[in-house]
């Protein structure tokens, strides 16, 4: 069983005659209790090619201290990391394998650094004697274990420092890291200019492995091509990373990558004179499979929350029968069937084949003439080629009466609205606030599209719903009553269209992003 917790810290330079200045009275820190010294021993793991390091992320076995076992350490921002720990063992337990399989693909993991440090610890306390952060005085030995990196004497390489660092406890206020850092900068203590210990030790015991930075666009700088290529590596590193977030089940972490591989998929589609679709076709065919399976889970996770919405917003005098017990049931058989269809995804050959290919496709990207054009005429004629395509869908809609037909049109609609907003989005680095705007009026048409589409499906599940609990014997009525509402807003959106696409059709706008 692995435990996780948020881990945020700070890191200073020190040397062994660094005295750690009086702390108590600094915000609201009342004592400083010593809490003696830990005898650390870390060996780190990673791929050979160094993936994890690459992105940050650390994979230890531990032993000594309170904590000993395996860590794995997943970037969330600047000094925040998720810690992700499990049982001492020989091996990587799979619970923390799994996590990593973006990274690691086929690699084997194999021990790249070992870390033994002596860790004199301070524990910061409030006047309650509640804990606020720890600090300690962490001496440092570093061995690289990598046999590449030997010299010619077959001694590893080795590095050894001191550092100081502050970790905030659970539930504490962050501030106090900042009254901390005040104080400790007061008597000369700098930040350490590495983000973490295994990063200084590959560092400083050099060799032939260390991280390798993400492919640079072939592309010349201040072209369309190298545009195009800083918005697919972009969305190449997401779905990399939001990997480990799905198998973790953390909120919103299934959208935010299906939305990547839309980005992408749209970006080989708008950008045809940029990047030869012969090859980006297949790679886009993978990408709309994978957001097929993961979007089984999002768009469950929408529907339910919209109906669980729609009958919390009911009186009890309208909520008839067993409504509430009834959509649990439904809602908790397809969540699991949609969770479980996701991780089979991700866990499938044909997940990491598709991987590979994406890193190919960075490495050897395959560019076109227009690569090499101005970005302000090569991306403007692409996003304006999207905009004319959407507005096609949004006439044919609204010339549509209303019913099954239109409902058609408008989801499609939606959908080019979608593309059109990704590509304003992608050319903004080149085209700057006219695209921004561009970009923002699109996407207030493809919000209300959307909410459209809400209604449509929602719509369809309440029938279904209706019908079961009829035949169960149940009152219908509840049921009927929240499709009305949902024709009612459906209807509502129709109305609402006109003018939000009159802001997003403006001449101005488009006049604006032509220059």
């Amino acid at each position: 069983m692995a435990d996780t917790k948020r881990e945020i810290e700070r890191k200073y330079e020190a040397t062994p005659e660094t005295r750690v200045p009086d702390l108590t009275r600094v915000g609201p820190v009342a004592a400083v209790e010593p809490q003696g010294v830990a005898e650390l021993d870390a060996v780190y793991y990673d791929t050979p090619g160094l993936r994890l390091a690459a992105d940050s992320v650390t994979l230890r076995r531990r032993t000594g201290g309170a904590d000993a076992g395996w860590h794995l350490k997943l970037p969330v921002d600047t000094g925040v990391r998720d810690e992700i720990q499990a049982p001492l063992g020989p091996t990587p337990p799979p619970a923390l394998a799994d996590l990593l399989r973006s990274r690691v693909r086929d690699d084997d993991l194999v021990p790249v650094v070992r870390l033994r440090s002596s860790r004199d610890v301070r524990h910061l306390l409030d006047d309650h004697g509640a804990l606020l952060a720890e600090l300690s005085v962490d001496t440092v030995h570093a061995e690289r274990l990598t046999d590449g990196d030997r010299d010619g004497d077959g001694k590893a390489p080795e590095a050894a420092w001191t550092e100081i660092e502050v970790e905030l406890a659970d539930d504490a206020d962050p501030s106090v890291l900042d009254a901390i850092e005040k104080r400790l900068k007061k008597a000369g203590v700098r930040p350490s200019a590495a983000p973490s210990k295994l990063a200084r030790a590959l560092k400083e015991t050099g060799g032939a492995a260390q991280p390798a930075a993400a492919p640079g666009p072939p592309a010349a700088d201040g072209t369309a091509g190298a545009t195009v290529l800083a918005y697919v590596r972009e969305q190449i590193g997401a779905i990399i990373r939001l990997d480990p977030a799905v198998r973790r089940d953390l909120p919103d972490s299934v959208h935010q990558m299906r939305v990547a591989t839309r980005r992408l998929r749209s970006a080989f589609k708008t950008f045809r004179k940029v990047l030869d679709r012969q090859v980006t076709d297949p790679v886009g065919d993978e990408l709309k499979w994978l957001a097929g399976e993961l979007g089984v889970a999002r768009d469950q996770e929408v529907l339910a929350e919209r109906l669980r919405g729609r009958l919390d917003e009911l009186p009890d005098t309208l909520t008839l029968g067993p409504v509430h017990a009834r959509l649990r049931i439904w809602s908790a058989a397809r969540e699991s069937d949609a969770r479980s269809r996701a991780l089979t995804a991700l866990d499938s050959d044909r997940h990491l084949a598709l991987l590979a290919t994406l890193d190919r496709l960075l490495t050897d990207p395959p560019l076109l003439k227009g690569a090499a054009g101005d970005p302000d005429t090569v991306l403007t004629k692409a996003v304006l080629k999207d905009y004319d395509r959407l507005a096609r869908r949004v006439d044919h809609a609204l010339a549509l009466p209303e019913g099954h037909d239109r409902d058609l049109a408008l989801h499609e609609a939606r959908k080019a609205a979608k593309r059109a907003r990704y590509a304003g989005e992608a050319a903004r680095p080149a085209l700057g606030k006219p695209a921004k705007r561009f970009a923002k009026r699109v996407k207030a048409v493809q919000s209300l599209l959307g909410d459209h589409q809400d209604s449509v499906v929602a719509r369809d599940t309440l029938r279904t719903l209706a019908i079961q609990a009829h035949a169960a014997g149940e009152s219908a009525f509840t049921w009927g009553l929240l499709y009305g509402r949902e024709e009612a807003a459906g209807a509502a959106h129709e109305r609402e269209l006109p003018e939000t696409w009159a802001r997003a059709s403006a001449p101005e706008l488009r006049a604006a992003l032509g220059h």
